[in-house]
């Protein structure tokens, strides 16, 4: 069989992206290429060309497809194929920014030395300004992480668990205390430190993020959390992903058993609580077993543990106070605390109208002293546990699951 060409090669390195590809490639034709639609913290949506710039990899990752030992097809793309390739798909408007991402064949170095050079090809060469994401690889080096917080907006490095022994039990090359967290920090560091003092003409930093394989490992929801806490609280981290373990057909974890899609939710929403509404780590409502409970959302879990601060009056209630309403989010308590300034809450109506979720937040407001509903909203019952509903098949997949969080 000939040598592939980009437009083939692309398509590899590019699958993960497949459950999501709506555009075709730069030129028009072929299968579709690994381009998203993703939406802005402000409101609406921008595009987003997802690539790999090889798949091959020496690391031993056991949920990972692509490891060393996986038998998937290895390719790869030359830095300025990349640059050529984004390039093409930025002036026909099919994808306004870049995440690139890489397996690690061989030295880490000069896999990441690729990747710096495809995006100093896109800023330098090509004079775009746009959005980068450009993610670590483990075993970078300082000056790496030092020249890819000048390239790029956004830099992350995948931690995958909160610990060393967690971390190893995952792939036994990766160093959590020795390289993994510390480059994250860098990282952090050097992105907080450009967002505060400016360079004229320079990139506008996005922040870090990082990113956790949940329940591969044994690690706890408080583990994974406290950590999180620690670094947002530094300014050292923007936010995190969290993917729940499924196991890959021919990988060393294929035969574990899955996370339950609803921790991974769950680890979301708590993060959101951290870093958006004002919760601190310590309130956080997390089970005798150190996880965040299953059957209720964390806001709701921590009201119901805190009875004597409910119902909250919504004609007086600071908005502080109404953020940590279930069913309350920063806008609609904004909102909230605007209009009953120049107009009269009648009830659960008007709550409704202004983006409240009425149905689990009545029974936390009250007006003019009465409560708004009689109980809290009952848990959905179970015939199985979470995660036990469902086949417990391994997935097949020839990219790793989380290679674009």
């Amino acid at each position: 069989m000939g040598a592939m060409d980009r437009r083939q090669r692309l398509a590899i390195l590019s699958e993960a992206a497949t459950a999501d590809r709506e555009h075709g490639l730069p030129n028009g034709s072929g299968p579709a290429v690994g381009i998203t639609k993703v939406r802005l913290p402000g409101g609406g949506s921008t595009k987003i060309m997802r690539v790999m710039q090889t798949n091959a990899c020496s690391l031993s990752c056991g949920y990972c497809p692509t490891f060393c030992g996986g038998k998937v097809k290895r390719t790869a793309l030359a830095p300025d194929e990349v640059a050529t390739t984004f390039m093409e798909a930025y002036r026909k408007r099919i994808a306004q920014g870049l995440f690139l991402t890489s397996g690690v064949p061989g030295k880490p170095v000069r896999a990441m030395d690729r990747m710096l050079s495809a995006v100093e090809i896109l800023r330098r060469k090509e004079g775009y300004r746009g959005y980068v994401h450009i993610k670590l690889l483990p075993g970078a080096e300082p000056a790496q992480v030092e020249r890819a917080a000048r390239l790029a907006n956004r830099v992350s490095i995948n931690l995958e668990a909160p610990g060393d022994s967690y971390v190893r039990t995952l792939a036994r090359e990766k160093d959590f205390s020795g390289d993994l967290l510390p480059k994250l920090e860098l990282a952090g560091q050097l992105l907080r430190d450009a967002r505060q003092n400016p360079a004229p003409g320079g990139i506008t930093p996005a922040g870090t993020t990082t990113q956790f394989v949940v329940g591969a490992a044994g690690e706890r929801d408080q583990e994974i959390l406290a950590l999180v806490a620690r670094l947002e609280r530094a300014e050292l981290l923007h936010h995190a992903h969290f993917s729940a373990f499924q196991p890959v057909a021919g990988t060393p974890m294929e035969g574990e058993r899955p996370a339950p899609v609803m921790r991974e939710f769950r680890l979301y929403q708590a993060e959101h609580l951290l870093r958006q509404y004002g919760f601190g780590f310590d309130e956080l409502p997390f089970e005798s077993d150190g996880n965040l409970p299953l059957d209720h959302d964390p806001k709701s879990a921590w009201a119901l543990r805190h009875p004597d601060l409910f119902p909250l009056e919504i004609a007086t209630a600071p908005y502080e106070l109404l953020i940590r309403v279930p069913g309350v989010g920063p806008k609609a308590a904004l909102t909230l605390v605007s209009e009953r300034r120049r107009s009269v809450i009648r009830g659960l109506g008007d709550l409704g109208r202004i983006g409240v979720d009425t149905h689990r937040a009545g029974y936390f407001l009250a007006l003019r002293g009465r409560r708004l509903a009689p109980a809290p909203p009952a848990h959905q019952l179970r015939l199985f546990p979470h995660g036990q509903h469902l086949p417990q098949a391994a997935w097949k997949t020839d990219v790793p699951p989380c290679a674009y969080r």
